[in-house]
């Protein structure tokens, strides 16, 4: 009988191994008293947004400056193919790279630092940007395209800076709204660069004449330097926004350790508990499993969406048709379903429910056979209507990613210790990455479509 009794005990044990550890963000046990609970704050709220949208403005500038490229490296027909491959690899690589490295270093991370570093360096990067859009016009492709690799490298280095910083960062708060501010901010940096794109091309569009012809040059050096400029100015207003952020930081730690610790760093670190990778997968293989999915499916809408065009013929008269509006068109749909995406898990959540968000990280792939029902490369659509296009699919494939993975990394806080909620936005920040570099892999089985 007590074996039997045993037995029906471990299996109770086992059906509830995958339980949270936290009911709305607060700790359950010994280690939750009421005057260690952070409580929420829409300024610290905005403040991570601002982080958000700094941590991948950089990487929407350099999509947003293309045509500038590509005039850089006209007379290359080499570089003018492989430019944009190059980018993209140098940026995943170096990416993932920095991530593996920046997980690995827990119990001595600063992670106020390693934000700080993040910002400043991208202000560094895209300054020197700026100058390369206004000098050394007339230096050879070759350099140009090892110079603008090298400044690649450094803003990825930042990006895996800022992503495991600023994850890690927002988890030791122990407020997951905290989390989905910074994928809020993720939105917006999408969204704006497609915005401004369409708004420019309607107000001003460029002469099909101008743009085989010397004049221009100025124009897209022109826009060039503003996009920089504008990375550089995101990431100094990041920057000043970061400080109230910290101080509260640090207060909250001094108060929350007795007086025998010597500083506020040393008692962050003594507060810190190393966690290995994996025992971090084991406690959050679910969610873990689905933020990695969401984005490697996700990174096959970049390699679409520039081939799908207006299914109405090009001599219509409607602007908004033309190849040069529709195609950011489309981009701007995606993304800003993924921004209301980023805002639902406030009002509506699965984070407690981890089995379901993994299935649901691999039912989004049944966005990708949409694609093909669509005008690819003017060839006719299946489905003859640009508001399929843009309603039914792009709209929808970027709310699911903008949900689903908010989601996922608001749910990694609760299904780990209070001590090892630092660990676990490292953590998922690497598997996000990770999405993104195998995803950008993947995604070349569609280029040729």
């Amino acid at each position: 009988m007590d074996r039997l009794r045993s037995l029906f005990q471990k299996r109770q044990a086992d059906e509830q191994e995958y339980q949270p550890l936290y009911e709305d963000g607060i700790a359950s046990g010994p280690e939750s008293d009421d005057e260690h609970d952070v409580p929420f704050s829409w300024a610290e709220y905005g403040i991570f947004v601002v982080l958000g949208i700094a941590m991948l403005w950089a990487w929407n500038m350099f999509l947003a400056a293309a045509p500038y490229f590509q005039h850089r490296f006209q007379t290359d027909d080499w570089a003018l193919k492989n430019f944009q491959p190059a980018i993209l690899s140098v940026s995943t690589l170096t990416n993932l790279g920095g991530t593996i490295f920046l997980a690995k270093k827990q119990h001595s991370a600063s992670y106020p630092f390693r934000i700080n570093s993040a910002l400043y360096l991208n202000i560094v990067v895209f300054a020197l940007l700026v100058i390369s859009s206004k000098a050394f016009l007339d230096a050879p492709s070759t350099t140009y395209l090892t110079f603008l690799l090298v400044m690649v490298a450094l803003a990825s280095w930042a990006t895996g800076l800022m992503q495991n910083g600023v994850l890690a960062f927002a988890s030791s708060f122990g407020r997951p709204e905290y989390m989905q501010a910074i994928m809020a901010g993720q939105g917006v940096a999408g969204v704006l660069p497609s915005l401004v794109q369409v708004i420019s091309v309607l107000v001003a569009p460029p002469p099909e004449a101008v743009l085989e012809t010397e004049t221009a040059e100025p124009e897209k050096g022109t826009a060039a330097f503003i996009y920089f400029l504008t990375a550089v100015v995101v990431s100094i207003v990041a920057l000043v926004a970061f400080i109230p952020l910290v101080r509260r930081h640090n207060t909250t730690i001094e108060n929350r350790m007795v007086e025998s610790m010597a500083s506020t760093e040393e008692a962050e670190r003594a507060a810190r508990k190393v966690v290995s990778m994996t025992k971090l997968l084991g406690k959050l293989y679910w969610v873990s499993g689905g933020v990695f999915l969401c984005f490697a499916v996700t990174m096959f809408f970049p390699v679409f969406t520039p081939k799908i065009l207006s299914v109405t013929p090009s001599g219509d008269g409607n602007a908004l048709l033309q190849p040069a509006v529709f195609i950011p068109l489309g981009f701007f749909f995606w993304n800003f379903g993924d921004l209301i995406g980023r805002t639902m898990p406030l009002v509506l959540s699965l984070r407690r429910r981890p089995v379901v968000l993994f299935s649901f990280a691999i039912a989004r792939s049944a966005f990708l056979p949409l694609y093909l029902l669509c005008n690819i490369h003017g060839r006719g659509a299946v489905v003859n209507s640009d508001l399929f296009y843009l309603l039914l699919v792009q709209l929808p494939f970027g709310l699911t990613s903008g949900w689903l993975a908010s989601d996922c990394m608001m749910a990694a806080g609760e299904w780990v210790d209070e001590n090892e909620r630092e660990a676990s936005g490292g953590f998922m920040g690497l598997c996000l990455v990770a999405g993104l570099a195998a995803g950008s892999l993947l995604s070349f089985t569609a280029a040729g479509i």
